[in-house]
């Protein structure tokens, strides 16, 4: 069933859309809040480090687990109601993390809020697909959307320390029920509802493959970087290829799939896929290493590296919003290879800086990658939700965030890695010869390690392994640079193969009725 909605969206979808845009922006901020709040939380709960990583981490995992099933869910009882659902049950939920008296309650807030948040996105963006019928006002919808969540990420901090500074660490928490509250109070007045004509029951089965595999691909990729390589990590890589794959052959034999196999069959579909997992890797590749670079190699403050990075996060706005635009002129395809190749020069400036270089190079570098490829984001994201048949749309939706998700855990993991060893591999070779097996052990941790036992050493010596760790972190950032400029080249391939006949292929076939079903 789906809501008559008129073939050109009028005032009623847009205001709907800035409707849509609340939870997303709510999302954004509950994501990094947590960093700001860490000392406040940290002296009233006391929680165990190992406890902390959970009320960290458990948001992400939940999100990314429970998106597949979710968007599936949206499809079969309504995508409105399904955001309505999870609007609520995240402002019931947040309620109760400003709440918490304890850690172990404050992980278990943690969960449910990510419960709830696998809840908004998939609804949010495959109502996009429902209200907004033409194809650029489609695009430009879905720019904005994606756009609400950079705004949200940027603005963060700055809402987060404006509450800590005026009331207790759950202030945080508790932002987000008057948005969701406005959410499913007008909800019903703006948005249409829609769902798949035709619902069948979810196999359970699926959903628990779904979530074990993604679970187990995101935690074995970030716990990569956080501590290496070890058999736990490697384990769970191992085990989400396995139920991956388990779950990509247990769609093929069900006549009512969580996942339905006719999505791939686009051309265009498979493509937006790859270039959003792509896209985003490469993206936040930029994102995570370039602050890094501030504060460990130039040797800033979190606060002036933060300012710095402020171009780079303008870029990706500018980016967004311009896509639409852009697209309807040269098509999607000619902007991707287009920002691909801005991009490459970006990535191909990175690769020159140094620890003694300006740092506006620096940022003029990062500042063209991420300008680059911001198009990219919006208009795979826009690409994935028109390939599918509009029943589909919620399962279509989960795809491209659970791709993204994974785009952010394979940068990070794998560029992280990338660049820890690379530094490792070089730094024997500029230290000064003499030193201790302990201070080499601690030097090989990273530049900040180094610079720590450095402070124990005598003066010329303490200055010749700090500039030693400066310029073994310069050449790992720039092997990552480089590899990030070659990848954008792949990307540029994979656009012009995989698109070139998008309208050809605008739509995957809708799947025929099977077992109980009937076309409607």
């Amino acid at each position: 069933m789906v809501t008559e909605v008129p073939a050109r969206a009028g005032r009623r979808q847009w205001l709907g859309l800035g409707l849509l845009a609340l939870p997303l922006f709510v999302l954004a901020i509950d994501a990094s809040v947590l960093f700001l709040a860490a000392p406040h939380i940290a002296a009233d709960l006391g929680p165990t480090p190992t406890q902390w990583l959970w009320a960290m981490d458990v948001y992400g995992f939940m999100i990314a687990g429970l998106l597949v099933t979710m968007g599936s869910v949206g499809d079969r009882v309504g995508r409105r109601r399904l955001l309505l659902i999870g609007s609520t049950a995240f402002a019931v939920t947040s309620l109760w993390a400003a709440s918490a008296h304890s850690p172990l309650s404050l992980i278990a807030a943690r969960a449910l809020l990510g419960a709830a948040g696998a809840t908004l996105m998939p609804s949010t963006l495959a109502l996009i697909r429902t209200m907004f019928r033409d194809e650029r006002q489609r695009t430009t919808a879905v720019a904005v959307w994606m756009t609400t969540f950079s705004v949200g990420v940027a603005l963060g901090p700055l809402i987060g320390g404006t509450l800590l500074e005026a009331f207790w660490w759950g202030s945080v928490f508790v932002v987000a029920v008057p948005v969701m509250a406005v959410v499913v109070l007008l909800g019903p007045l703006l948005l249409p509802e829609s769902r798949d004509p035709s619902p069948a029951r979810i196999d359970a089965v699926s959903v628990l493959l779904s979530i074990a595999a993604v679970l187990s691909l995101v935690y074995g990729l970030k716990e990569l970087v956080d501590s290496g390589p070890d058999t736990l990590d490697v384990t769970a890589l191992l085990s989400g290829l396995v139920l991956g794959t388990t779950l990509i052959r247990r769609q093929r034999t069900l006549t009512t799939p969580l996942i339905d196999p006719a999505l791939f069959r686009s051309r265009a579909f498979r493509a937006a896929l790859a270039l959003l997992v792509v896209g985003v890797f490469t993206v936040t590749s930029a994102n995570f290493l370039i602050p890094q670079f501030l504060q460990s190699a130039a040797g800033l403050s979190p606060l002036r590296a933060g300012l710095l990075t402020a171009p780079i996060a303008l870029s990706a706005i500018a980016g967004s919003l311009t896509a639409p635009g852009l697209s309807a002129r040269w098509g999607a395809s000619t902007v991707i290879v287009g920002g691909a190749a801005l991009s490459l020069v970006g990535y191909l400036v990175l690769a020159q800086v140094g620890p003694g270089d300006p740092l506006w190079v620096l940022v003029a570098g990062g500042t063209l990658a991420v300008l680059g490829l911001s198009p990219t984001t919006v208009l795979t994201t826009d690409l994935v939700v028109a390939s599918a048949p509009e029943e589909r749309a919620g399962s279509a939706a989960a795809l491209s965030e659970t791709s993204g998700e994974l785009g952010v855990a394979l940068g990070i993991a794998v560029m992280g890695s990338l660049a820890t060893a690379v530094y490792r591999l070089r730094l024997p070779d500029l230290l000064p010869e003499g030193l201790s097996d302990d201070t080499l052990a601690a030097a090989r941790e990273g530049v900040d390690a180094a610079r720590e036992t450095a402070g124990a050493l005598p003066p010329e010596v303490a200055g010749q392994v700090a500039t030693a760790a400066s310029a073994a972190f310069g050449t790992a950032f720039a092997t990552v640079g480089y590899t990030c400029g070659a990848i954008t080249v792949a990307l540029a391939v994979i656009a012009l193969t995989g698109l070139r006949q998008k309208g050809a292929e605008g739509a995957a076939p809708r799947p025929r009725p099977s077992g109980g079903e009937s076309e409607t």
